[in-house]
């Protein structure tokens, strides 16, 4: 069975990614039948944007082909070189139609296949840059006058900038919003599909109550007067809360398809799934000598303790309790290398649930007026994820552990170099964790 991911640690340091990500933590059962949707692709540039892209590349090579042989019509090539770059004259000159198009090329490559953008604003700058441009180059110049490639090429320019802009508006964006949202309405029916296998008691789990004291239902809670969310944008975050648990649900529910990592000498192991839209997600699954109860208070009913005992975690502080089963935390991890990697800060929304044999708390980064981004941290972003607490059926003593992670450390930090350090940075955790328990015990 799968555990909750917790993604918020990897922010400030590698290793402390393991520690903010316990701070979610929290255990719940999952049923472990292949009722995982399947996403739309697992790749990361769809089909359709890639068509785009190849288009762009095929503008700057036919208006390139097309200055050549204007060079090439006009007298020597390198004669005509040294007239329109050398010398270069903007009345006269077919150089800057060429430069234009390479500025077309780069800022589009660069948003839409190494940024991989969602919006439209990169190609509206650049289709404004050039509409621009040309007109005054036509009204300013004497090309026109030149010959028919004073036509050819300012219209071609023109007409393909265009054309990039509805390809991309109309084609792309709207392509992969609507995979999008088909993507995200199967995976809530694949939990609604789940709730009829594992009935889920969505407000069960008071944050501060005992494990094993269950709360009823919404309604019950809402008759006897329990943290109901009120505002637009409360709904908002129980919302989010909601769509990253129905996401570990997902990745709970086919533990098959995870790919092994590495293991360590305590028997953890670290397993990676694809995960459509989020990228790669990191899963650690540890069996533990305690009870389930005992995780679930240190890692997810007092988050706020964890720097106590994970130095890699410098702070957790609760922003705001949503409802019975969600809230709002700020997190800060502790730089890493030497410096190297510096310290992080997260906002997560994050829902807790409690599931007969099991606890699981999942979430995902928000935003929230109490802690806007500042200039002393690198803020990062957490896709879906959480912890996990497996109770064992056989023996009340023991515990499964699941920690899923989904993390974007933002910066210049390479995202290889990451996911090269997060299974030491999630073993580390799980070292932190057995030593937490192991003094409590000896203090009891």
């Amino acid at each position: 069975m799968l555990g909750r991911v917790d993604y918020r640690e990897l922010g400030g340091s590698l290793p402390a990614i393991a520690s903010l990500n316990a701070s979610y933590s929290t255990s719940v059962s999952v049923p472990s039948q292949p009722y995982l949707v399947l996403p739309p692709a697992h790749r990361r540039v769809s089909d359709v944007r890639r068509t785009f892209l190849l288009f762009v590349t095929f503008d700057l090579l036919f208006i390139s082909l097309l200055w050549i042989i204007e060079l090439n019509i006009s007298s020597s090539i390198w004669h005509s070189l040294q007239l329109e770059v050398v010398e270069y004259n903007f009345k006269s000159s077919f150089f800057d139609i060429f430069l234009l198009a390479l500025f077309r090329f780069l800022c589009l490559q660069l948003g839409y296949a190494a940024v991989h953008l969602r919006h439209w604003w990169v190609i509206a700058i650049t289709t404004l840059v050039t509409s621009a441009f040309l007109v005054v180059k036509v009204i300013l110049s004497n090309l026109l006058s030149q010959n028919a490639f004073g036509y050819v090429l300012p219209i071609t320019s023109f007409v393909v900038a265009w054309l990039e802009t509805w390809f991309l508006d109309f084609k792309v964006l709207t392509v992969e919003a609507e995979e999008n949202r088909a993507y995200l309405a199967a995976v809530n029916a694949a939990s609604e599909q789940a709730a009829l296998v594992y009935p889920r008691a969505g407000s069960e789990g008071q944050f501060y109550s005992p494990p094993e004291s269950l709360a009823g239902s919404e309604d019950d809670l809402e008759e006897e007067g329990g943290r109901r969310a009120v505002s637009p944008q409360e709904k908002e975050l129980v919302r989010q809360g909601k769509e990253a648990m129905a996401v570990v649900e997902q990745i709970m529910a086919q533990e098959e398809n995870w790919k092994f990592e590495k293991n360590n000498e305590m028997g953890d192991a670290v397993y990676t799934l694809e995960i459509p839209f989020h990228g790669k997600t990191f899963i650690l699954k540890a069996f533990m000598q305690c009870t389930a109860e005992l995780v679930y208070q240190e890692v997810i009913l007092q988050p706020e303790k964890m720097a106590q005992w994970n130095k890699t975690v410098t702070g957790c502080q609760i922003l705001q309790r949503v409802d019975d089963n969600t809230l709002v935390s700020y997190d800060i991890s502790a730089g890493a290398a030497g410096g190297v990697v510096s310290p992080r800060d997260f906002v997560n929304v994050r829902r807790v649930e409690r599931k007969r044999d099991c606890y699981i708390s999942a979430g995902m980064a928000t935003d929230h007026d109490a802690k806007p981004p500042h200039s002393r941290y690198v803020r990062g972003e957490n896709g879906p994820g959480g912890f996990v607490v497996l109770k064992s059926s056989s023996n009340p003593s023991v515990c499964t552990f699941i920690w899923v992670l989904n993390t974007d450390l933002k910066g210049r930090l390479p995202r290889y170099l990451i996911h090269q350090s997060l299974a030491a940075t999630m073993f580390e955790f799980m070292a932190h964790l057995r030593q937490r328990i192991s003094d409590l015990r000896s203090s009891r």
